[in-house]
């Protein structure tokens, strides 16, 4: 998988994460805060070799096809 910048959250300091990439597959990488609350992962029922992580709602703005 090839990775394409797009983005660090201009908010967070003072190491720029999360970060937002754009793969040649069709898809994005998002580097975010791992989640812990175990209510929330038993609520999305997330599958074995399957995670996810937080963002924060200023990066979603980047969420758009690139060129």
């Amino acid at each position: 998988m090839k990775l394409e910048f797009i983005a660090k959250d201009p908010g967070s300091e003072p190491s720029g994460s999360p970060t937002l990439y754009r793969t040649d597959r069709g898809s994005w990488a998002v580097q975010g805060w791992v989640v812990t609350d175990p209510d929330a992962l038993t609520a999305m029922g997330i599958p074995e070799g399957e995670s996810c992580v937080e963002i924060p709602d200023r990066l979603v703005p980047f969420f758009q096809s690139q060129p």
